[in-house]
């Protein structure tokens, strides 16, 4: 077992364990603190698949940008127990039968699939090196990004426009 593997099964239990706490969590603050640390978790895993500009992209985007924002809405909502309403029992035992039976379909649905022997190829070949995603971007695909870079920027012109009156 290489270092390879190690990583994606250290990876992998960290992922599914922050995960399981971002459901379970009964603070909505811990529980975006908690999906924070799934998406670093699902980056390293990118970076292991050799997709650098994915993981990079993951961790800017989402655990960043997106992150924040639903801090703050959590913090503005003035979530506390006096305001929550109070939940129906039935309510809540539809809905563990529901998960069970959406559980009970997928392990039906994924029993008689066929597992592949194709084994993903790490650390070698150049498939999601950012190298050659700027060299499309640049060359076979220069007038979509133009034409997009145009379309981002009259974005924020109008933007700065509507904000101004």
């Amino acid at each position: 077992m290489g270092i390879t593997q190690i990583l994606f099964w250290i990876l992998t239990v960290a992922a599914l364990f922050s995960a399981i706490m971002v459901v379970s969590s009964k603070n909505p603050v811990h529980s975006v603190l908690w999906l924070v640390a799934t998406f670093f978790a699902i980056s390293g895993h990118y970076i292991l698949l050799n997709a650098q500009f994915l993981a990079i992209v993951n961790i800017i985007v989402y655990a960043g940008a997106i992150m924040v924002l639903f801090l703050f809405v959590i913090m503005l909502m003035n979530l506390n127990k006096s305001t929550e309403p109070v939940k129906n029992r039935w309510l809540q035992i539809i809905g563990i039968l529901s998960g069970g039976c959406l559980l009970l379909v997928l392990v039906a649905a994924l029993r008689n699939t066929e597992v592949s022997k194709n084994i993903v190829e790490v650390s070698t070949g150049d498939a999601g090196l950012i190298k050659n995603l700027g060299r499309e971007l640049f060359t076979t695909f220069v007038v979509p990004f133009e034409i997009s870079s145009i379309l981002f920027l009259s974005a924020m012109v109008g933007a700065v426009v509507i904000g101004k009156k």
